[in-house]
């Protein structure tokens, strides 16, 4: 058998099997009527006989079956693509939206430049003063009059917790939009920008600020102001030297500006030049008031080796070795010492160079004044050598009354060249009077 005739017979086994279940329907119905007419019993046991026939049916109706299978063909599927409508040009947006709109080009404009107009113009890195609108328990917010509000941390606030709603408080723009088209602002960094201008304007202008000692650190203390830690040097806290800078933690004072480095932020501030302006002022007050011979009570603020700085009250007067005692004074310490009460009289002052030559001895009555009349020409007396020279011994009588012993008076012997070579300093020996000068204090 070829294959032409393969296929009609293929194609007939299909049909067949196609119209299989109708056929069995059919055969079914047939004999449901037939069903009364017979017992039941034997109408159980022909049911199956019944079927045979049944089966076969679709051979005999299949040529017929043929004609409705062409009609019920489905269309041929196309193979190529639908072609689509191109635009031509580009889309005109302004012209569509003016068929929308139902302001005229002018209005429209009107009403851009009015909403501009409503809106504050702000920059980046400036600080502009806003409201607080709402305050949470994370955030607050703040109106500065922009198209969206500025969001600011509360631990920002923590400073000021009487902080309400309508509060004016400065703000520094960080950023006009972020990522999400939210302002960026901050207080804290607005507080630190106004804290400097503040300095930067004492300093400039010679004003007097208000800080806080926070702590002690080394070398001084660290002062609050404006929000800003401030250097206080230990030199500049007070005219007189500081033992317990621990007692000026805590305590609020005033300061001037004297240094600030604008590259590394620092800022040093001064107690003392507060108090050195003051004083001048009293100084000033007092040297006019001053004369000489006048007797005034202060307190040993200083001692050098050279003599004794006196506090007059507002002014510094010294008292120089030589006028402490009539008699040798090795160190000023061996006649008074630091925050002594002392009695001086004014020898002199300077109104220029504000210098005042105070004196204690002049207080006393020069012990020539005291000397007995029973000393004359002639008369022994004993004495403790106070200074060596090489033309001879000083030796002091009495305190404040001293007499030259020269060295061709030391001894007998013509080959002493030196007093040194015979008497030393505190040496006690006994002498006679040669001489005696009582108006112009003399001896030897």
């Amino acid at each position: 058998m070829n294959d032409a005739t393969q296929k009609p017979e293929d194609a007939n086994l299909e049909n067949q099997e196609a119209k299989a279940p109708e056929a069995a329907e059919q055969a079914a119905d047939a004999a449901a009527e037939a069903a009364p007419e017979t017992p039941s019993e034997p109408a159980t046991e022909e049911a199956p006989d019944a079927e045979a026939p049944a089966a076969e049916a679709p051979d005999a109706e299949a040529p017929a079956a043929e004609a409705p299978a062409a009609e019920d063909a489905p269309e041929p599927t196309p193979t190529e693509p639908r072609e689509l409508a191109k635009p031509t040009g580009e889309f005109d947006w302004d012209a569509f939206e003016s068929e929308q709109d139902e302001y005229t080009s002018e209005e429209r404009k009107r009403l851009e430049d009015l909403y501009e107009s409503s809106l504050t113009l702000i920059k980046e890195k400036e600080v502009i003063e806003g409201t607080v609108i709402s305050i949470g328990k994370k955030e607050v917010v703040v109106n500065i009059g922009y198209k969206s509000e500025g969001v600011i941390g509360a631990s920002e606030f923590r400073y000021n917790p009487e902080l309400k709603a309508g509060d004016k408080v400065p703000v520094f723009i960080e950023k006009q939009e972020d990522a999400n088209g939210q302002l960026v602002v901050s207080h804290k960094t607005a507080r630190i920008y106004h804290a400097w201008d503040k300095v930067n304007q004492a300093k400039d202008e010679d004003m007097i600020i208000q800080g806080t000692v926070k702590c002690r650190t080394k070398g001084g203390l660290i002062v609050d102001v404006f929000g800003l830690e401030a250097f206080l040097p230990g030199s500049q806290v007070d005219v007189k030297p500081i033992r317990d800078f621990d007692e000026y933690v805590g305590k609020q004072m005033e300061f001037k500006v004297v240094k600030i480095n604008q590259e590394f932020k620092n800022v040093v501030v001064s107690h003392k030049a507060l108090i050195e302006a003051e004083l001048e002022e009293q100084k000033r007050l007092i040297i006019q008031g001053l004369e000489v011979g006048q007797v005034l009570e202060g307190t040993v603020k200083n001692i050098t080796s050279y003599g004794v700085f006196v506090d007059l009250g507002g002014v510094d007067g010294l008292v120089h070795i030589t006028d402490m005692s009539y008699g040798r004074v090795g160190h000023p310490e061996e006649m008074v010492e630091v925050d002594q009460k002392i009695n001086v009289v004014i020898l002199n002052f300077d109104d220029e160079k504000k210098r005042i030559a105070l004196g204690m001895k002049q207080l006393t009555p020069h012990p020539w004044d005291a000397l007995s009349e029973d000393l004359v020409e002639g008369t022994k007396i004993k004495g403790r050598v106070v200074v060596m020279a090489d033309y001879g011994a000083f030796v002091e009588i009495a305190p404040g009354v001293e007499g030259l012993l020269h060295v061709s008076e030391i001894s007998w012997s013509q080959h002493l060249r030196s007093a040194q070579d015979f008497l030393k300093v505190n040496d006690e020996i006994e002498c006679m009077i040669l001489g005696i000068d009582r108006e112009g204090r003399k001896m030897s």
